[in-house]
């Protein structure tokens, strides 16, 4: 198979998958290591398809909406953030802070059942790293996917509800991405 050919199949393999697929899959897949995997994916996201990598593989963006919740809260409440986002049907695609000095710093989280927070949340407990969000005090933020603006609604009165939403400063950028393929989601709550 050729570079080409072997791309649109990883294409077609991603498209019809709504779960991360691991690299080591898609190389048993397509009969090719795991690196030619690496590289197929770089190029496809050069000529401009978004593809995210998960800790547990590649995944295309869903179709929906999606909208950028600024939030604040504990170590001990990131669980009941991420499970009230889940419950009402919203998917968390990252996790990013805004640093003064460093800019944009974002994590793909690609969260989408108890089972991924279970998953992230005994990652963070095992020691293995932090959370993001206390480089920069607890502030942070989330992208949420959504199959319709209602359940990004009721995601936003949720976490309003329970004080995790934090209003952006002036000196935090609007357009936290230069988007090729169309404007950025609009953040939300907007001060």
């Amino acid at each position: 198979m050729q570079g080409e050919e072997r791309r649109n199949r990883l294409l077609q393999i991603l498209t019809q998958s709504k779960h991360p697929i691991s690299g080591t899959t898609l190389a048993k897949e397509l009969q090719v290591s795991r690196q030619v995997i690496v590289q197929d994916i770089a190029l496809l996201r050069a000529n401009g398809t978004e593809i995210f990598s998960a800790s547990r593989g590649y995944l295309l963006p869903q179709a929906g909406c999606k909208r950028i919740f600024k939030v604040f809260h504990s170590d001990e409440e990131a669980e009941e953030e991420l499970t009230s986002i889940v419950d009402l049907g919203g998917r968390v695609e990252d996790v990013f802070i805004y640093h003064k000095v460093y800019g944009v710093v974002r994590a793909d989280m690609n969260i989408r059942s108890r089972i991924d927070i279970r998953r992230f949340i005994s990652d963070i407990q095992s020691g293995r790293s932090s959370l993001l969000k206390n480089v920069t005090g607890g502030y942070h933020y989330h992208t949420v996917l959504a199959d319709d603006g209602q359940t990004l609604d009721a995601v936003q009165e949720a976490l309003q509800k329970k004080g995790m939403l934090a209003p952006l400063q002036d000196y935090e950028p609007v357009d936290f991405w230069n988007h090729a393929n169309g404007p950025a989601p609009t953040p939300f709550p907007h001060s």
